[in-house]
């Protein structure tokens, strides 16, 4: 498979920033449309290994109470575990990375959580060939889910994977159902979407153009679901349990996320690696839900993996 030339990683990352600046101008848009102005602050910064990135975060809005929309580009001298543990062949070699990585936390419970991330990795073993990969995905951690918003976020993961091939859809589905697994509360993170690693099967300029759909089907996703909810009411109730749903969040990135890890064992930028978490956040002790109540049905019903298209499809009148 020929390896990325300079001119290619150079493409990824244009594409990277567009897609950054893109996001951020339709997030901001979903504030003035509830008659607000926040908008997303930027810095750039440097590391001391090389390379750096453009981080952009929202907080406190009327629609977005934190997000962050993180670009980075950077060079790693020597890969550590979190980078090796599945290409041991490559540990210790140099390498550099760039990605675009997003975590939004809306302020009404009724709007989900959503995650996504497209990434570029190229690592140079000493005496061998460099070794390169795709990776990336989105998914969706609801607090007061619909059917309507689960089926057309996953409608439109099977739309984006169907002109790559028939199994692209079910394989990585599935790959995400299994990486956003809480192992220590046997819940799945939310109602997943798609998760994909080490994306080289197909040549460099096809798996490029995967991972722009995916990026840009997140986008193409996520605002309808905001304006369909961002203005419903809410009760002081349902606040207090997206606050305590946020914990899980939390406990996931901090324990189980990969990409957390390999910033940390890669001495990244610690203000960006974190902010995937909430500003708000709660651990009540053991609650204990009304058996018919939505909250016990988030649990019990969503938190499951699930054939959602087929599952919903087939329940819609």
């Amino acid at each position: 498979m020929p390896n990325p030339t300079s001119m290619d990683i150079q493409r990824v990352r244009e594409f990277l920033l567009d897609l950054q600046s893109r996001i951020c101008a339709a997030l901001e848009l979903q504030e003035q449309k509830n008659g607000g102005g926040a908008q997303f602050d930027f810095d750039h910064w440097k590391r001391p290994e090389g390379g750096g990135g453009l981080s952009r975060v929202l907080q406190n809005g009327d629609v977005i109470e934190k997000g962050g929309v993180m670009f980075s580009h950077i060079d790693i001298t020597r890969l550590p575990a979190s980078a090796t543990e599945r290409h041991p062949d490559i540990a210790g070699a140099k390498a550099q990375a760039l990605g675009v990585s997003l975590v939004i936390h809306p302020k009404n419970p009724n709007v989900p959580t959503s995650h996504a991330n497209v990434r570029l990795f190229v690592a140079e073993p000493e005496g061998k060939q460099p070794i390169w990969w795709f990776g990336g995905g989105f998914d969706l951690t609801p607090f007061y889910p619909n059917d309507e918003d689960v089926l057309a976020w996953h409608q439109k993961a099977y739309d984006l994977c169907a002109p790559f091939g028939d199994q692209v859809y079910a394989k990585h589905k599935q790959w995400c159902d299994d990486y956003f697994y809480l192992k220590h509360r046997d819940e799945q993170r939310g109602v997943g979407g798609l998760f994909f690693d080490d994306l080289n099967c197909w040549d460099f300029e096809k798996c490029f153009d995967y991972i722009q759909a995916v990026a840009n089907g997140y986008l193409e996703a996520i605002i309808p679901i905001f304006e369909k909810n961002q203005n419903k009411p809410y009760t002081e109730a349902q606040r207090d349990f997206q606050l305590y749903r946020r914990g899980r969040y939390v406990e996931y990135n901090l324990v189980y996320d990969r990409g957390t890890l390999f910033g940390l064992q890669t001495g990244g930028r610690i203000e960006s690696i974190l902010v995937s978490l909430p500003n708000l956040a709660a651990w009540t002790y053991r609650p204990i839900w009304d058996e018919q109540s939505a909250e016990k049905r988030l649990v019990d019903y969503y938190l499951k993996p699930r054939d959602w298209l087929n599952e919903l499809k087939n329940a819609s009148p």
